[in-house]
């Protein structure tokens, strides 16, 4: 089980192992190489979303980096914790294939007060199941910054309140409401409230789309070229690059035939 100040060193062992720069993933998660650096060596807590994009793009589940293996009945090994450090809930045992007892429940306190609890997937990667709680006056994001990853995210909030901010929106949610959206979206909770809110979160697909910085920029120029119909937010940009979308390239080719053709008719005499 990883303890919460082997998070950083735990990633940065799986960005080493991938071959991926610092700066670089810094970039993809929306942070500074500085603060990554931070994280790495156990200066700094990430946010939950920080935490999301780092482990999203260095391309390893929160069960790898928790310490959780995927096979029933088989316990992950224990990273022996730094002297003063408080692990987190350790694994009481091996749950079956079917059943995870609460006491197996992973957890891990984020430092900005938000606190998650890794339910069951059966060893499925490509969802997440959450309990999480924020405190009041805890946000998922530490700087209080909107933030985005890959996949579609549900939640149904079980008790208290918790303010939704998406895209320019804004949606208080109470005990009983429940929510779904693209989390490519730019997105942050905050706990508002006076007492802790509390919910079940599921990620879905989190591991099918790359949307670093860097692949959105080089594809808007390649994609749109000079076209006007320029997509209006953030959303339309990655719709552009899931894998449903159609071919851009007849449009492409269109808008070069339409430059072609006006770069001809200014070079003819008149």
């Amino acid at each position: 089980m990883v303890v919460q100040d082997e998070i950083g060193p735990a990633l940065r062992r799986a960005r080493l192992e991938r071959k991926l720069s610092l700066r670089s993933v810094a970039s993809a998660a929306g942070i500074s190489a500085s603060l990554l650096s931070q994280v790495e060596t156990g200066k700094s807590q990430p946010s939950v979303s920080t935490l999301y994009a780092l482990v999203n793009h260095i391309g390893i589940s929160l069960d790898e980096l928790l310490g959780i293996t995927g096979r029933a009945g088989q316990q992950a090994a224990v990273i022996p914790p730094p002297a003063g450090a408080v692990a987190a809930r350790p694994l009481a045992g091996p749950s079956s294939d079917v059943v995870q007892r609460a006491a197996d429940n992973p957890v891990l306190e984020m430092a900005n007060g938000v606190r998650w609890e890794k339910l069951a997937v059966g060893g499925r990667s490509e969802v997440d199941a959450l309990l999480v709680t924020y405190e009041p006056g805890a946000a998922s994001s530490v700087d209080r910054k909107l933030m985005r990853h890959s996949g579609v995210e549900y939640a149904y909030l079980l008790a208290g309140e918790l303010t939704l901010l998406l895209d320019f929106d804004r949606h208080l949610m109470t005990a009983g409401d429940s929510l779904c959206f693209d989390s490519t979206r730019p997105h942050m909770y905050v706990n508002q409230g006076d007492v802790p809110a509390r919910g079940l979160w599921f990620v879905a697909g989190r591991h099918e789309l790359d949307h670093t910085r860097e692949r959105v920029a080089s594809l808007l120029g390649d994609v749109l070229g000079s076209s006007p119909e320029r997509p209006s937010n953030a959303v339309e940009v990655l719709d552009l690059l899931s894998p449903g979308h159609r071919d851009p390239s007849p449009r492409r080719a269109t808008m070069r035939s339409d430059h072609d053709q006006r770069q001809r008719d200014h070079d003819e005499p008149t």
